[in-house]
């Protein structure tokens, strides 16, 4: 069965995230059977690694805020997270589900797909969006 995705459902999810005056700074999407439906959001980073175990396939949409001392930034990053013990054919099924989430999530500065939770790690992700971002003027932190 082709998959499918709640495209109204995600997109208020999505919105949250983007959305200045709210402290939400992620969203996850999960399959109900065949369907891509938001999995939950909120404003603890640590609550949408919890959701990433190994038995599960998700996509995360992050809010992660960088900047030097001089201004703050907001960037996004869409996460696509294979647990170790997702079946062969569901990983492969993975990369054309998500053109579905990109239909939703079209704003984001870099992407990750993860299957070892250490890459999860937040330091990590706001050091690869600092590297994808370009020039960093915080010469205090040399």
């Amino acid at each position: 069965m082709a998959t499918r995705i709640d495209k109204e459902a995600c997109r208020e999810a999505y919105n949250l995230v983007r959305d200045d005056t709210t402290d939400i700074n992620w969203a996850a999407f999960k399959y109900d059977g065949s369907t891509i439906v938001p999995a939950g959001h909120g404003t603890d980073y640590a609550d949408f690694k919890s959701l990433c175990t190994d038995d599960v396939r998700l996509f995360g949409f992050v809010r992660i805020t960088t900047g030097d001392a001089m201004s703050k930034r907001a960037k996004f990053t869409l996460i696509t997270w294979i647990g170790e013990n997702v079946s062969g054919l569901q990983r492969a099924k993975i990369s054309t589900d998500k053109t579905l989430v990109k239909d939703v999530v079209q704003n984001f500065a870099k992407e990750f797909m993860v299957s070892d939770i250490r890459e999860l790690e937040e330091d990590y992700i706001r050091n690869e969006l600092k590297k994808a971002g370009g020039a960093n003027y915080d010469a205090q932190t040399e």
